[in-house]
Protein backbone atom coordinates (compact mmCIF):
# COMPACT_ATOMS: atom_id res chain seq x y z
CA UNK A 1 0.00 0.00 0.00
CA UNK A 2 1.39 3.40 -0.93
CA UNK A 3 1.95 6.28 1.45
CA UNK A 4 0.41 9.72 0.94
CA UNK A 5 3.27 12.24 0.78
CA UNK A 6 3.00 15.99 0.24
CA UNK A 7 5.98 17.77 -1.31
CA UNK A 8 5.81 21.43 -0.25
CA UNK A 9 7.58 24.12 -2.25
CA UNK A 10 7.60 27.84 -1.56
CA UNK A 11 9.37 30.01 -4.12
CA UNK A 12 7.39 32.90 -5.60
CA UNK A 13 10.14 33.98 -8.01
CA UNK A 14 9.39 34.22 -11.73
CA UNK A 15 12.38 32.06 -12.76
CA UNK A 16 12.06 29.35 -10.14
CA UNK A 17 14.91 26.85 -10.21
CA UNK A 18 13.85 24.89 -7.14
CA UNK A 19 10.73 23.60 -8.88
CA UNK A 20 13.14 21.31 -10.75
CA UNK A 21 14.16 19.75 -7.44
CA UNK A 22 10.55 19.44 -6.29
CA UNK A 23 9.72 17.60 -9.53
CA UNK A 24 12.74 15.33 -9.10
CA UNK A 25 11.61 14.37 -5.57
CA UNK A 26 8.05 13.75 -6.74
CA UNK A 27 9.21 11.62 -9.67
CA UNK A 28 11.58 9.50 -7.59
CA UNK A 29 9.02 8.89 -4.83
CA UNK A 30 6.38 7.94 -7.40
CA UNK A 31 8.84 5.45 -8.92
CA UNK A 32 8.83 3.79 -5.50
CA UNK A 33 5.04 3.49 -5.69
CA UNK A 34 4.17 6.36 -3.35
CA UNK A 35 1.14 8.64 -3.73
CA UNK A 36 2.78 12.08 -4.01
CA UNK A 37 1.33 15.55 -4.54
CA UNK A 38 3.02 18.92 -5.01
CA UNK A 39 1.82 21.72 -2.74
CA UNK A 40 3.09 24.88 -4.42
CA UNK A 41 2.77 27.95 -2.21
CA UNK A 42 2.74 30.26 -5.23
CA UNK A 43 -0.09 28.33 -6.90
CA UNK A 44 -2.17 28.26 -3.71
CA UNK A 45 -1.49 31.96 -3.10
CA UNK A 46 -2.34 32.25 0.58
CA UNK A 47 -2.21 35.82 1.92
CA UNK A 48 0.38 36.77 4.50
CA UNK A 49 -0.65 35.11 7.73
CA UNK A 50 -3.41 37.06 9.42
CA UNK A 51 -5.40 34.23 10.97
CA UNK A 52 -4.41 30.58 11.28
CA UNK A 53 -6.74 27.90 9.95
CA UNK A 54 -7.72 26.92 13.51
CA UNK A 55 -8.69 30.52 14.33
CA UNK A 56 -11.53 30.54 11.80
CA UNK A 57 -14.92 29.36 13.08
CA UNK A 58 -15.52 25.75 12.10
CA UNK A 59 -16.59 25.57 8.46
CA UNK A 60 -15.81 29.24 7.79
CA UNK A 61 -12.16 29.11 6.74
CA UNK A 62 -11.39 30.28 3.19
CA UNK A 63 -11.74 27.44 0.68
CA UNK A 64 -7.99 27.26 -0.06
CA UNK A 65 -7.22 26.82 3.65
CA UNK A 66 -9.94 24.21 4.10
CA UNK A 67 -8.70 22.14 1.13
CA UNK A 68 -5.08 22.34 2.23
CA UNK A 69 -5.94 21.47 5.85
CA UNK A 70 -7.65 18.31 4.62
CA UNK A 71 -4.67 17.36 2.45
CA UNK A 72 -2.25 17.88 5.35
CA UNK A 73 -4.39 15.84 7.78
CA UNK A 74 -4.64 12.99 5.25
CA UNK A 75 -0.90 12.89 4.51
CA UNK A 76 1.41 10.28 5.98
CA UNK A 77 4.51 12.46 5.61
CA UNK A 78 5.97 15.60 4.12
CA UNK A 79 8.98 16.74 2.11
CA UNK A 80 9.85 20.44 2.36
CA UNK A 81 11.81 21.67 -0.66
CA UNK A 82 13.41 24.96 0.35
CA UNK A 83 15.70 27.50 -1.17
CA UNK A 84 17.97 29.65 0.94
CA UNK A 85 17.23 33.36 1.04
CA UNK A 86 19.96 35.45 2.69
CA UNK A 87 21.00 32.60 5.01
CA UNK A 88 17.40 31.89 5.94
CA UNK A 89 14.06 30.32 5.24
CA UNK A 90 12.00 30.99 2.11
CA UNK A 91 9.20 33.36 3.13
CA UNK A 92 6.57 31.80 0.83
CA UNK A 93 7.06 28.32 2.26
CA UNK A 94 7.16 29.62 5.83
CA UNK A 95 3.93 31.57 5.32
CA UNK A 96 2.18 28.50 3.91
CA UNK A 97 3.41 26.31 6.76
CA UNK A 98 2.46 28.79 9.51
CA UNK A 99 -1.23 28.79 8.54
CA UNK A 100 -1.52 25.37 10.20
CA UNK A 101 -0.39 23.68 13.39
CA UNK A 102 -2.27 20.63 14.72
CA UNK A 103 -2.70 19.40 11.16
CA UNK A 104 1.05 18.66 11.00
CA UNK A 105 1.26 16.69 14.25
CA UNK A 106 2.60 13.13 14.50
CA UNK A 107 3.93 12.80 10.96
CA UNK A 108 7.51 12.81 9.69
CA UNK A 109 9.00 15.55 7.57
CA UNK A 110 12.12 15.55 5.43
CA UNK A 111 14.06 18.55 4.16
CA UNK A 112 15.52 19.03 0.69
CA UNK A 113 17.40 22.31 0.22
CA UNK A 114 19.02 24.09 -2.68
CA UNK A 115 20.80 27.28 -3.62
CA UNK A 116 22.49 28.90 -6.57
CA UNK A 117 25.80 28.47 -4.78
CA UNK A 118 27.85 25.57 -3.52
CA UNK A 119 26.42 25.50 0.04
CA UNK A 120 23.19 23.92 -1.25
CA UNK A 121 20.83 25.78 1.07
CA UNK A 122 22.35 24.16 4.16
CA UNK A 123 21.60 27.15 6.40
CA UNK A 124 17.92 27.14 5.38
CA UNK A 125 17.73 23.39 6.02
CA UNK A 126 19.16 23.90 9.50
CA UNK A 127 16.61 26.62 10.26
CA UNK A 128 13.74 24.47 8.95
CA UNK A 129 14.68 21.58 11.21
CA UNK A 130 13.87 23.51 14.38
CA UNK A 131 10.78 25.11 12.87
CA UNK A 132 9.24 21.82 11.75
CA UNK A 133 10.07 20.13 15.05
CA UNK A 134 8.34 22.94 16.93
CA UNK A 135 5.27 22.41 14.75
CA UNK A 136 4.92 18.79 15.88
CA UNK A 137 6.64 16.93 13.06
CA UNK A 138 9.42 14.37 13.43
CA UNK A 139 12.22 15.61 11.17
CA UNK A 140 14.16 12.72 9.68
CA UNK A 141 17.93 12.79 9.92
CA UNK A 142 18.60 12.34 6.20
CA UNK A 143 18.60 15.54 4.20
CA UNK A 144 19.50 16.43 0.65
CA UNK A 145 21.26 19.62 -0.41
CA UNK A 146 21.64 20.60 -4.06
CA UNK A 147 23.85 23.36 -5.37
CA UNK A 148 24.44 24.98 -7.61
CA UNK A 149 20.86 24.11 -8.55
CA UNK A 150 21.13 25.40 -12.13
CA UNK A 151 24.00 23.02 -12.87
CA UNK A 152 22.60 19.99 -11.05
CA UNK A 153 19.16 19.59 -12.62
CA UNK A 154 17.88 20.22 -16.12
CA UNK A 155 14.71 22.23 -16.75
CA UNK A 156 12.86 18.90 -16.83
CA UNK A 157 14.17 18.02 -13.36
CA UNK A 158 16.66 15.43 -14.56
CA UNK A 159 20.09 15.21 -12.88
CA UNK A 160 23.03 16.72 -14.75
CA UNK A 161 26.72 16.98 -14.01
CA UNK A 162 28.46 16.11 -10.75
CA UNK A 163 25.74 17.70 -8.62
CA UNK A 164 23.07 15.65 -10.33
CA UNK A 165 25.08 12.47 -9.90
CA UNK A 166 25.48 13.22 -6.19
CA UNK A 167 21.72 13.79 -5.91
CA UNK A 168 20.99 10.43 -7.55
CA UNK A 169 23.37 8.69 -5.12
CA UNK A 170 21.89 10.43 -2.05
CA UNK A 171 18.20 9.98 -2.87
CA UNK A 172 17.74 6.26 -2.07
CA UNK A 173 18.95 6.61 1.53
CA UNK A 174 16.95 9.82 1.97
CA UNK A 175 13.77 8.10 0.72
CA UNK A 176 14.42 4.96 2.79
CA UNK A 177 14.78 7.08 5.93
CA UNK A 178 11.59 9.05 5.26
CA UNK A 179 9.58 5.93 4.43
CA UNK A 180 10.81 4.10 7.56
CA UNK A 181 9.59 6.99 9.72
CA UNK A 182 6.30 7.18 7.83
CA UNK A 183 5.65 3.49 8.52
CA UNK A 184 6.68 3.86 12.18
CA UNK A 185 4.43 6.89 12.69
CA UNK A 186 1.48 5.19 10.97
CA UNK A 187 1.86 2.14 13.19
CA UNK A 188 2.09 4.27 16.32
CA UNK A 189 -0.95 6.39 15.39
CA UNK A 190 -2.93 3.19 14.70
CA UNK A 191 -1.89 1.71 18.04
CA UNK A 192 -2.80 4.61 20.28
CA UNK A 193 -4.21 8.08 20.18
CA UNK A 194 -1.70 10.95 20.42
CA UNK A 195 -1.53 12.51 23.91
CA UNK A 196 -3.06 15.82 22.81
Amino acid sequence: MSNRILVLYGSYRSDRMGIRLAQFVIDRLRRRGEDVELIDAKAIGLPMLDRMYKEHPKGQAPEALEKLATKIREADGFVFVTGEYNWGIQPGLKNLTDHFLEEWFWRPAAIVSYSAGRLSGARAATAWHGTLSEMGMVVVSSTIGVGPIGQSLSEAGEPTGEGGAALERAFPRFADDLLWWIEAAKAQRARKKPPY
